[in-house]
């Protein structure tokens, strides 16, 4: 209820405010009192209110106490008239009453494009556009929906670019228009240029039966009767939560409702009976079968009616209603963050003057600190001048002093530099000399190395030989059977003559590896022997220089045993015992 007294009070401050005024811009107490109690019974009678004159005199009482002002005429509406509204009455009786009394006085006299009812209902749309405080305006953005619904209704294409220019202009001289202003804009034919008369009055009725009348869709259709069963054609009307239908679209003769709630539901029908593009309303009580013109008008109407049921169920507002409090929203958002930003920038500008007069007093706080700084520097300054004359005589002293410990330093460095230098000879001696000891101990590693490889090449040729004198035994032995064998024992004989031909090759295998095997002995004796020398040639310098270190010599070798091969890596006890070892083989073969 609270925005149906909102929109009621945008019309009734329109006849209102048509009150007569005199030249000074007030009226008499009688006057005013016959104005309200002509517009309290009109508004009573259109409202349906029961009209109580009783309390109208008690209200506005002719004494000094009684409230008999414009402002006092407020409550007594607020209280005996609008507080009494059911809903239960016709709104466009209602804003034709408070268009008649305002009308005439606010009207222009100029002529207009469209017709006295047109501007009636550009009115009504203004009151259901306009800003929700008074004088009331339509905002520029509310303008630009209104004749992009008009345009749209027209048939014709928007001209965004010629309505920027238009609201330029609007901006820099006010927020607004007036309800007289917006009529004399659609009737100038501004935003209509090349449209007669006829197209603009039934585009202003369509938006007008769309934003006021709440008529989301209308238009003939057939209707299945429920008793005859008979098709009749019908101008059907669809509203927020009824459908009504009439004879024709002068809306004279009505016929019946369908009342739609969440509980209703519309679905497509098959062809049937003759009739194309059927579709059915089912409703809790009854169902209504109803055939469209066309497929596209029977898709259009299908639509439209399951939006209206699907918004009584969620228990939103029309479409048209919720955008406008969409619009409202965003704009009073948009003037919160204004008004936010506006605040802030005061606050930025008085922190700014706070800090310029903290600045101010700072600059004289430093004027007057370099006054007292110039003063103590100029005292500062004589004072210096007087240590200066003070401390030249013992600075003299001072460098005759350092002179002298100079040269003490000088001769103390020179010493330890001698020093020094003699121990760092020292030292490169002594790492040149470990130096020597790794690759004498080196050398003799490898040595060792080559005399095992040495002892293992000549263990394996006493074994292959072993098995070569075995071999050439059971050849004997073979030659010495019978004939019957002769043929079997030929051919292991050639088995084995060719196992003899791969022993004798991995002998000579062996005997290359012993050859590289003796060189690499040569080389490393070689190198030992340069060990050596560089060793004892190390340990006669140290001794000559400081006589400290004692150089431990390697012992005497005894002489190597001489083979057909070349030297023998083992001594003469462990060549007796390889001895022993073979002739036990040989033996044990025989």
């Amino acid at each position: 209820m609270v925005g149906l007294k909102e929109e009621l009070l945008k019309s009734i401050w329109h006849a209102f405010t048509a009150l007569d005024l005199d030249r000074s811009g007030k009226v008499s107490k009688s006057q005013l009192k016959a104005s309200w109690v002509v517009l309290s019974h009109n508004l009573c009678t259109v409202l349906n209110v029961p009209h109580d004159p009783v309390a109208l005199e008690e209200h506005f009482r002719d004494d000094d106490e009684g409230p008999v002002s414009n402002q006092g005429y407020m409550p007594y509406l607020n209280k005996f008239i609008l507080e009494k509204v059911q809903g239960n009455f016709d709104k466009v009786e209602f804003n034709r009453m408070c268009w008649t009394l305002c009308a005439k006085k606010n009207l222009s006299k100029s002529p207009l494009l469209i017709s006295d009812e047109d501007a009636f209902k550009v009115w009504v749309i203004f009151n259901f556009l306009s800003e929700d405080k008074y004088p009331l305006i339509i905002v520029p953005e509310e303008i630009e929906y209104l004749l992009k619904k008009l345009t749209e209704a027209m048939g014709a294409g928007w001209q965004q670019e010629q309505f920027d220019h238009y609201k330029i202009a609007l901006n820099t001289s006010r927020e607004g228009l007036s309800a007289w202003e917006l009529i004399d804009l659609i009737g100038s034919g501004q935003f209509s240029k090349g449209m007669d008369r006829q197209t603009v009055s039934m585009a202003i009725s369509e938006v007008f039966n769309e934003l006021i009348l709440d008529v989301l869709k209308q238009g003939y259709m057939l209707k299945k009767g429920h008793k005859r069963k008979n098709w009749t054609e019908r101008w059907f009307v669809l509203k927020p939560n009824i459908i009504s239908y009439y004879v024709s679209e002068d809306l004279k003769d009505k016929k019946g409702d369908i009342i739609l709630d969440g509980n209703c539901c519309v679905e497509a029908l098959p062809d049937k009976d003759g009739k194309k593009c059927l579709f059915l309303i089912k409703c809790l009580d009854k169902s209504f079968e109803i055939s469209a013109s066309d497929k596209k008008k029977k898709q259009e109407w299908i639509q439209a009616i399951q939006t209206t049921v699907n918004l009584l169920r969620a228990g939103s507002p029309p479409p048209h209603k919720e955008a406008r409090q969409k619009r409202k929203e965003l704009r009073q958002k948009l003037l919160a963050e204004h008004k936010e930003l506006e605040r802030q920038m005061k606050e930025l500008q008085t922190a700014n003057e706070n800090k310029q007069k903290e600045l101010e007093t700072v600059r004289k706080q430093l004027e007057a600190a370099a006054a007292r700084a110039a003063e103590e520097e100029k005292k500062r300054l004589q004072t210096q001048v007087e240590l200066q004359d003070r401390f030249s005589l013992e600075l003299e002293r001072e460098k005759m002093v350092r002179q002298k410990m100079e040269e003490q330093v000088a001769q103390k460095s020179s010493e330890l530099e001698q020093y020094l230098q003699r121990v760092r000879e020292l030292e490169e001696m002594y790492k040149q000399l470990q130096e020597a000891l790794e690759d004498e101990k080196q050398a003799r590693q490898d040595e060792e190395t080559v005399r095992k490889l040495q002892a293992r090449l000549l263990e394996e040729e006493s074994a292959k030989r072993a098995e070569l004198e075995k071999w050439h035994l059971q050849q004997q032995q073979t030659i010495q059977m019978t004939e019957a064998e002769k043929q079997e024992l030929e051919h292991q004989r050639v088995i084995k003559e060719r196992a003899l031909q791969v022993a004798m090759q991995q002998l000579e295998q062996l005997e290359l590896e012993r050859k590289e095997a003796l060189e690499q002995y040569e080389e490393v004796k070689k190198k030992l022997e340069t060990a050596a020398n560089n060793t004892k040639s190390w340990k006669d310098k140290v001794a000559h220089h400081e006589g400290l270190i004692r150089l431990i010599e390697p012992g005497s070798k005894n002489p190597h045993l001489i083979t057909n091969w070349g030297p023998a890596a083992f001594t003469e006890a462990e060549l007796q015992q390889r001895q022993k070892s073979w002739k036990g083989k040989k033996a044990t073969s025989e």
